[in-house]
Formats: structure tokens, C-alpha cells, sequence
């Protein structure tokens, strides 16, 4: 395993964390950015009853091209600082699809 071009990205021999920053209730939807070390996403959701986390998963699963079922968030889910856990992919397979589609944000 390499180490991440991307300071989100953290490499694990299942796959892949994403650190993130998350701003629920924004007038906005969507990838926005760097916060940090984190990748800052913007959702409508408010943070109520796990919409915002719902919203984060779906979110990144369409942006990622991949199946929601592969992530999960491993630590933050009352908090703005969330970990998101994807199965299967590596950090340089994140690499090539966060800088084809993001490169402008990030």
C-alpha cells in the first residue's frame, strides 16, 4: 500500500477510510472541498435522526460511482467529524475517481 496523493484518504488492507467534515442543512448538496485533512460535504439533510448520515452515504455513493453497501461510517455519527469505511476499493482506485471527477475542488 502507497501512501494517499489525498490527506482524506487513509489505506486499509479491506479498503479504504475517508475522513469528513460534513455541513447539514446547507443550502447546498455536494462535495465542497478540503476542511483540513478532511473532505468537506455539504447535505440539505439536517442532523435528525440519521438523515444527514443516510444523505452522507447516498451521496457519496452516487459521486463515487459505487454501491452504498460497500460503505459504512465507522466513527462519528453525532458529529460533524465523520470516518466512512468503504470495502473493496483502494486508496488508489479513490485517487483516480476523486481527481477525474473533483480535480477542480480539490
Amino acid at each position: 500500500m502507497s501512501s494517499p496523493k489525498l490527506p482524506f484518504l487513509e489505506a486499509n488492507k479491506d479498503g479504504t477510510y475517508i475522513r469528513l467534515r460534513i455541513q447539514p442543512g446547507s443550502s447546498k448538496k455536494g462535495i465542497s472541498g478540503l476542511h483540513g485533512s478532511a473532505l468537506k460535504i455539504k447535505l440539505f439533510a439536517p442532523p435528525v435522526e440519521g438523515a444527514a448520515n443516510k444523505a452522507l452515504l447516498a451521496l457519496l455513493s452516487k459521486g463515487l460511482g459505487l454501491k452504498k453497501s460497500s460503505m459504512r461510517i465507522t466513527s462519528g455519527e453525532r458529529s460533524k467529524d465523520k470516518r466512512v469505511f468503504i470495502e473493496g476499493v483502494s486508496v488508489e482506485e479513490l485517487e483516480r475517481v476523486f481527481l477525474e471527477r473533483y480535480k477542480d475542488i480539490l
